[in-house]
């Protein structure tokens, strides 16, 4: 069995494989990713609403940080944690149901539904703006 500790900040992580991890390590560490850029984008790599929302920020400019889910070792306990952040009632999916999940400026902004519609109402832009992501 591997062990190993990684610390972030004042904090100490522990991990025994997938299992070892509890809920609110695993929301510390999606608002440490989540702040790690401007635009941080949680996906699975064969899900084409990722592929598509990734598209639309690539498209404007936007160099966001992308964290696929499905290549990353605690990827089932961040999309589970990222499932009750949206407030899905079944956080225990493993489906890749509720994603894309979008951060912009460490701000949980939603999945797919909210970033289009944040992007067709033109509010989209502004906070994009005011977390340094574009400089037009």
């Amino acid at each position: 069995m591997q062990y190993q500790t990684e610390t972030r900040s004042s904090l100490s992580f522990n991990k025994v494989n997938n299992m070892g991890m509890f809920p609110s390590d695993t929301l510390v560490r999606v608002e440490s990713m989540a702040a790690e850029n401007a635009v941080v984008i949680f996906s699975m790599s064969t899900c084409c609403m990722c592929h598509a929302v990734k598209g639309l920020f690539r498209g404007m400019g936007v160099s966001p940080a992308v964290h696929e889910l499905d290549l990353h070792p605690y990827g089932v306990d961040i999309h589970r944690a990222l499932m009750r952040l949206l407030g899905c009632s079944n956080g225990a999916s493993t489906s890749p149901g509720g994603l894309p999940v979008v951060f912009i400026g460490g701000k949980m902004v939603g999945s797919m539904e909210r970033v289009m519609a944040s992007h067709i109402n033109g509010s989209l832009v502004p906070l994009l703006k005011d977390a340094g992501a574009l400089w037009l």
